[in-house]
This record gives C-alpha cells, structure tokens and sequence, in this order.
C-alpha cells in the first residue's frame, strides 16, 4: 500500500499569516493537533510547515509570549518531511521515524498538497493486518480439526 492510498486526503490547511488564536481555533473546530502550512504556488496548495498543538505550548505559552505577537509563520516547524503519494507505507514509516514525527503531508509529484498521513494511520493499518493474520492461525486449526474428524 503506498501513502497516497492510505492518507486522510481532509487536510485542514492554513497560512504563514494566520494568527495563533486562529490557529488555534481551527484546530478545536476541526478536531485535529496540527495544520499544514501551505502556500499557493501556480495555483497549487505546496505545504511549507507544519503547526502543531505541541508547538502552540512550547513555544507560544510556556515562553508567555501574547497570542496578538506572532502568527503561524513564526512558531511553525520550517523542516517538513513530506512523502510522495507514491512511496510505500513502509517506507514513509521509516522516514518519519529517523526524523521523529508523527505526521507527514502527502504531496502529488508536483509538489501539491494530496493529504496527510498519522502514526495513527500505519498503527490503524497494522493492527488490522496482525488481526487478519491471528484469525488465518485460528481458521487454519478448525480446518485441520475438520479434517480429522
């Protein structure tokens, strides 16, 4: 299975300019912990960072800086690791675990916006696999079972 595939292709997506108060906001609406930072280039949505909760409280209110002080651009994270809707699952799993992350943007080969994949998209796609697996043991003993009998 490759990313594109198994992305969350709703992506809720803001700007550079965008304050943190409604950074914030659109992240409680949206019941999500990040937003993509994009930019509009020939038409197209290219992500540029990403902005997560985590960044909000480290950088924004353990350091009492005020919410009207900075935007988006300023405490977004710059270094995004992006994935190809092409690159297999497995292989974006390692990326994003030699470089720490939990969520990746998807992007067409144009560099375009597709979707975003989350720790808890793979985790959710393996456990279905290891549940498939536990139950082709189990049938594979009924089988025999009936065999013998």
């Amino acid at each position: 299975m490759n990313a594109g595939e198994l992305c969350n292709r709703n992506v809720v997506t803001t700007e550079r300019e965008t304050g943190i108060a409604e950074a914030a906001r659109l992240m409680r609406d949206h019941h999500v912990g990040s937003l993509i930072v994009v930019e509009n280039r020939d038409g197209r949505a290219e992500p540029v960072g990403i902005l997560t909760d985590r960044d909000i409280v480290i950088e924004v209110i353990a350091e009492e800086v005020g919410l009207d002080e900075v935007s988006v651009g300023d405490v977004m994270s710059y270094a995004l690791l992006k994935v190809n809707e092409r690159e297999t699952v497995f292989d974006t799993a390692q990326r994003m675990r030699a470089r720490g992350v939990r969520r990746v943007p998807v992007i067409t080969d144009s560099g375009e916006l597709a979707g975003i994949l989350a720790l808890d998209d793979i985790l959710e796609l393996l456990s279905e696999e290891l549940s498939l697996l536990a139950r082709l043991t189990s049938r594979e003993t009924e089988q025999e079972q009936k065999k013998r009998a």
